[in-house]
């Protein structure tokens, strides 16, 4: 995706944010609400079940966002994403795919495996792909799939993410890839978004802030404990998916688990099928930027919140630093 093809998004986009797909979390309400908010809302196509209610959830999405811009033919409204857990334990993925080619999804994100035939799959319909990776490794795989963008999914942030700063991560892909990067790990407020950028990102990716909205198909103990979480309320572990991931500790208490002592399964834990268990229902994952969540609003106002405060944060920048003039 050439640089001139990331203008075009900035010029749909109220902020320059990806919402991060959430496994339950994530409905057509939720996307709706974001993409009408003008960021790019995203849902995981597994969150559709039975497998059948993909088709319904996104004729909902695309009605829903033609009605508002025939409405306000001048706002600007955001496409959507759909997720797609490339792993071979998921096996809805290739109907999946076939729901999103029939409706062209704009755009498709991947995770777990370089992407290479779910790429020409999508380029097919004329989508773009962007791909989550955690490592330097992964991001060349990725690149060589021929991935239109990449998701760095650093430390601190929510569900499965990775181990390294968001500062060495973005530095090491900038020097082999020039192309759209979205960034995350501990995203929460404006001023993050406006750090994102100026690190060299593209695009914030945030998840964990926009739990804790109205319209997310959140337990409401789930959202509460969000606004009551601090960073050190988050435990890392591969115990629950096989996978390393964030979660909220006081979640994992009330399961009856001791989250300071919990064992490390194998890689054969890692199920993404139709018959998998569910520890995000009772098991809630959230980021590092939990701390900075104080209250559950509808995402409009989450939005509107987030564009004062990046407002804000650019325009002190100046008055923060005036070193280096003669």
């Amino acid at each position: 995706m050439p640089r001139s093809t990331v203008q075009e998004l900035y010029r749909h986009l109220a902020l320059p944010v990806i919402s991060a797909p959430m496994f339950i979390v994530s409905g057509p309400e939720l996307v709706i609400a974001q993409c009408a908010s003008g960021i790019i809302g995203s849902m995981p196509a597994l969150n559709a079940r039975p497998q059948g209610v993909l088709t319904e959830w996104l004729t909902q999405i695309e009605t829903a966002l033609a009605r508002l811009k025939a409405q306000d033919p001048q706002r600007a409204i955001a496409p959507y994403a759909i997720n797609h857990i490339i792993h071979k334990s998921n096996d809805r993925l290739a109907q999946d795919l076939d729901v999103c080619a029939h409706h062209k999804v704009p755009l498709i994100i991947t995770s777990l495996r370089a992407p290479g035939d779910v790429v020409d799959t999508v380029h097919g319909w004329g989508g773009k792909v962007f791909h989550d990776v955690t490592t330097l490794r992964h991001a060349r795989k990725a690149l060589d799939a021929g991935v239109d963008g990449l998701i760095l999914v650093c430390s601190g942030a929510g569900g499965h993410a990775g181990t390294l700063s968001p500062f060495a991560l973005l530095a090491e892909v900038r020097k082999i890839y020039d192309g759209p990067i979205a960034l995350s790990g501990s995203i929460a407020r404006g001023q993050d978004i406006l750090a994102a950028r100026a690190m060299g990102a593209d695009f914030a990716y945030m998840g964990t802030r926009l739990i804790a909205s109205h319209e997310a198909r959140a337990d409401e103990a789930y959202k509460q404990m969000l606004v009551q979480s601090q960073a050190n309320d988050i435990v890392y572990t591969p115990f629950f998916t096989g996978i390393p991931g964030n979660y909220l500790k006081p979640s994992i208490a009330a399961a009856g688990l001791d989250p300071d002592n919990l064992p490390a399964p194998g890689a054969e834990h890692t199920n993404f099928g139709t018959s998998r268990s569910k520890p995000w229902r009772d098991i809630w994952g959230a980021g590092h930027g939990v701390g900075s969540i104080d209250s559950i609003l509808p995402v409009q106002e989450i939005v509107e919140n987030l564009k004062a405060e990046y407002r804000q944060a650019h325009a002190q920048l100046d008055d923060r630093f005036q070193g280096g003039q003669a």
